[in-house]
């Protein structure tokens, strides 16, 4: 009995593995149900942030941060996650880059989990403020020692002259303040909070008809509406 075979002719050419228009992956996940859901978005996203951080996935806290300047031109780099509660979600940076410039004009913030191994993301949308200089005291002293370092030696953003340059300042601060020696936090360094207006929760699912559970804060106060969105 004859099999079906795939025959390529000389002028027939072979699917490039390197196109993006013919990557596609078929996602079967388990749905996503209003009925699932937790009552607050920070709830909801607690479980899921543990169910990604349980699965293995290389940082889990890892998020987009997308800003937007005065004018309105939009920049977008890859952040840690370092905090997160019915408050907001925490993340820190220097003030003086761009990011830091952006939301000193516009101080709104989108933040995205791709978390494309569990076929999920969440993305956070909300106004962002700069947290107290205690609680960023706080943190910097829980960072290794060269990383408390490197916050003084990195004018983020800034041109540089070269690698050299970057690594004989980060020396220079490792011979003033060695191991083990308290570092202070740089004044032009510390925490941002972003404060969820809407968190949208995607599971990928067949046939690209995702489920898109969108949380929307109503009012000032903690009640939150939920909307289906298509996909």
């Amino acid at each position: 009995m004859l099999q079906d075979v795939a025959v390529h002719s000389a002028d027939t050419p072979l699917p490039d593995p390197f196109d993006p228009s013919a990557m596609r992956a078929q996602y079967r996940a388990e749905g996503l149900d209003e009925t699932d859901l937790a009552p607050s978005p920070y709830d909801q996203f607690a479980r899921w942030f543990k169910e990604a951080a349980a699965s293995g996935l290389h940082e889990p806290n890892a998020m987009v941060v997308s800003t937007a300047d005065a004018a309105g031109r939009p920049s977008s780099r890859t952040v840690l996650l370092k905090r997160f509660d019915e408050h907001g979600f925490v993340f820190f940076t220097n003030y003086t880059s761009r990011k830091g410039r952006d939301l000193a004009e516009n101080p709104y913030a989108s933040l995205l989990f791709p978390w494309h191994p569990l076929a999920r993301q969440v993305i956070i949308t909300g106004p962002a403020t700069r947290i107290g200089r205690d609680e960023t005291a706080a943190y910097f002293r829980t960072r290794p020692h060269g990383s408390q370092l490197g916050a003084w030696a990195s004018d983020q953003s800034a041109p540089v002259a070269s690698r050299a340059e970057l690594e004989r300042g980060w020396a220079e601060l490792a011979a003033r303040y060695p191991e083990g020696e308290q570092v202070p936090a740089p004044p032009h360094w510390g925490g941002i909070r972003v404060v969820a207006e809407t968190v949208e929760f995607w599971q990928g699912r067949e046939n690209r008809l995702h489920d898109r559970l969108r949380y929307e804060r109503q009012g000032d106060g903690d009640g939150w509406a939920v909307v289906r969105l298509a996909p």
